[in-house]
């Protein structure tokens, strides 16, 4: 295995085709990419948001490998392909075992593999839990700016759920020049509501943080609703939690009742994409046989083609975009390469002759 400059990335043949090279990109370097650029990721994950709407990319299903004698665990391909100044194949294949964590471990691992739009070639193979959750939390800082333009600005804060995207959802919002003046807090696992108060105490907040023992309470309290959970299926029904109004970033996407949905004004990233797999908004198109409740996308509302009303709830429900995951993971090999991180895989590809 051998460094790799970005200048070595892409040696022509005589005959002027490329030679494929793979390199590997640690979550180490990932890291390192990512670190500190959340308003450059957040205008990525934008920019990507407007070529998906202009329909400039592939997107298609994400397809779930399910297990009978594992029946909580799942492992998702999210294939795409993605135009303008990214103009990168791909696919993100990421597992959710949630017995991981009684063993001390994360939930979730991905890795994400880049293709050579010119040849099909995969270059790259990174580490990609953190580039989900990098393009997560961006998606959620960006939705929660545009959806919050024509409403008043929030100024409390509830996390429902406290694990590994509650920290990068609060990191972004963070960098983006949000502010609060409480932060609520609500899981249903005591260590995991005492890591998340400890990682806003070291993240130097000067937010209030307050611990809430019930659900409602939560939601009352707060006037952006943050749901960062691993439900399965719905365990909020009452739509007279949200009598305030709130914006919910519904990020775990199964956390509410169709009642709930039914009573709000709804966004999604991706019509298609948010309407499968049993998602809350799947769940109402079913009890109701239509789509009329959904008010449009993140990227109706950027193009002011859609506009979210003050006196309702106002709840964004994103599927998760494979196109995001190829954006932020092409950022992170150019940058990587940049910094001359790439790890070069020798003789990866090992026979490049056609006829030998």
């Amino acid at each position: 295995m051998t460094q790799l400059s970005s200048t070595a990335a892409r040696q022509p043949l005589a005959e002027g085709a490329p030679v494929p090279t793979f390199a590997v990109i640690s979550g180490t370097h990932v890291q390192q990419a990512l670190s500190g650029r959340e308003k450059q990721i957040v205008e990525l994950v934008e920019a990507t948001y407007r070529l998906h709407g202009a329909g400039d990319s592939v997107n298609p299903p994400s397809y779930f490998l399910r297990f009978p004698d594992r029946p909580s665990a799942r492992i998702i391909a999210l294939p795409a392909s993605v135009g303008g100044s990214v103009h990168v194949d791909g696919m993100k294949w990421i597992s959710s075992f949630p017995d991981n964590v009684r063993a001390g471990l994360p939930r979730a691992s991905a890795v994400l593999i880049l293709n050579d739009p010119r040849t099909g070639y995969p270059f790259a193979c990174l580490e990609s839990s953190i580039i989900s959750a990098t393009r997560t939390a961006a998606s959620a800082a960006l939705a929660a700016d545009w959806l919050s333009r024509d409403r008043s600005r929030p100024t409390r804060i509830g996390f429902f759920g406290t694990g590994l995207i509650a920290r990068y959802i609060h990191t972004f919002l963070a960098g983006t020049d949000w502010t609060f003046d409480t932060i609520g807090v609500h899981d249903l696992s005591a260590e995991s509501t005492t890591g998340f108060c400890g990682y806003l105490r070291q993240a130097g907040t000067t937010a209030e943080i307050v611990v809430h023992d019930s659900a409602e309470d939560l939601i009352r309290s707060s006037d952006l609703v943050v749901f960062a959970t691993i439900a399965g299926e719905p365990h909020i029904s009452s739509p007279a939690w949200f009598d305030h109004n709130p914006l919910v970033l519904h990020i775990s996407l199964r956390d509410l009742s169709p009642e709930v949905l039914l009573a709000s004004a709804n966004f999604v990233d991706d019509v298609e994409h948010c309407l499968k797999a049993g998602t809350s908004p799947h769940l109402v198109e079913q009890c109701t046989g239509n789509r009329d409740f959904l008010n449009g996308t993140l990227n109706d509302v950027m193009l002011g083609r859609a506009a979210p009303p003050p006196d309702r709830p106002v709840i964004f429900s994103p599927f998760g975009l494979g196109v995001l995951d190829l954006a932020v993971g092409k950022y992170v090999y150019d940058e990587a390469a940049v910094a001359g991180n790439l790890r070069l895989i020798d003789d990866f590809f090992h026979d490049l002759r056609r006829f030998g």
